[in-house]
């Protein structure tokens, strides 16, 4: 087991690692919209929160050996389900087929305030 670090997302904010490698599959911990260059949420609404979630777990992944189009697993959370469609036209830019499978719910809340989370499982 192997914990990942990059300081090109943002740092844990609790007792968890950006990721950890097993037995050659990369589990990431869900990632939320925050700039790693700031340490603040980038601005505007679900669109850019999405593409910088999504890009934070890509770094993530680029730092473990790896890149999105070896996701197997993906979960949105989302903190408004009528934030769907615009999350999935941005979701679609970062992931081509065969598409990982999927899992998006939306919750009470999400750390900071963010509108949304995104969590992969990717292969080596």
């Amino acid at each position: 087991m192997k914990a990942i670090h990059t300081n090109n997302a943002p740092a844990a904010i609790g007792p968890y690692s950006q990721a950890i490698e097993v037995n050659g599959f990369v589990f990431a911990s869900g990632q939320i919209p925050i700039n790693p260059a700031t340490g603040n949420f980038v601005e505007g609404g679900i669109t850019e929160q999405t593409t910088q979630a999504i890009t934070n777990a890509q770094n993530i992944l680029k730092e473990a050996g790896t890149d999105l189009s070896h996701v197997i697993k993906t979960t949105v959370y989302l903190a408004d389900m009528s934030d769907f469609a615009a999350m999935n036209e941005v979701y679609a830019k970062f992931f081509t087929e065969p598409y990982p499978a999927r899992s998006a719910v939306a919750v009470k809340e999400l750390p900071k305030g963010a509108l949304v989370e995104v969590e992969v499982l990717a292969a080596k």
